[in-house]
C-alpha cells in the first residue's frame, strides 16, 4: 500500500510525537526512578535501619566489669540511635527525591503531549485576535 510523501511525513509525525516519544520520555522517566532508589538505597536503609552508624560497634569486656559492660552498651545503643536518626533523614531525602521526579516528569510528559495543540491554539488566537 503506497502513501503519498505529504500523507507519509504527517502520519510519520503523529506516530512519533504521539507513541514513539511518549514510550521513550516513559523509560527515561522510569530510569530516573531507578536511579533515585539507587543512589538513597531506600530498600537497605529500611533493612538496616537500626544498624549501627558507620559500623561503629564496641565490644562488650571479656571479664566481669559492669562499668565497662554498661559504657559499651550505651555507646551501642547511642550507636544505633545515630544510625536510625541519620538513616530516617536519608530515607526522607530520597523520598522527597522520588516525589520531585514523580512531579517533574509528570509536567513533562503532559507538556509533551500537549504541546502540539498550544501552538495551534496560540497561532489561531493570534490570527483571529
Amino acid at each position: 500500500m503506497e502513501v503519498s510523501k505529504k500523507d507519509d511525513i504527517l502520519i510519520s509525525w503523529i506516530l512519533w510525537q504521539f507513541f514513539e516519544m511518549p514510550k521513550f520520555l516513559f523509560s527515561v522517566w522510569n530510569n530516573y526512578f531507578l536511579f533515585a532508589t539507587n543512589i538513597f538505597s531506600i530498600p537497605l536503609l529500611l533493612k538496616t535501619f537500626f544498624s549501627p552508624w558507620r559500623k561503629y560497634n564496641w565490644s562488650y569486656p571479656k571479664g566481669f566489669d559492669i562499668k565497662e559492660f554498661f559504657n559499651t552498651f550505651i555507646s551501642n545503643t547511642f550507636s544505633r540511635i545515630i544510625g536510625a536518626i541519620m538513616r530516617t533523614a536519608l530515607i526522607v531525602v530520597g523520598i522527597l527525591f522520588q516525589i520531585f521526579v514523580a512531579i517533574t516528569g509528570s509536567i513533562i510528559f503532559l507538556a509533551w503531549l500537549l504541546f502540539p495543540f498550544v501552538i495551534v491554539f496560540g497561532l489561531l488566537f493570534i490570527f483571529i485576535y
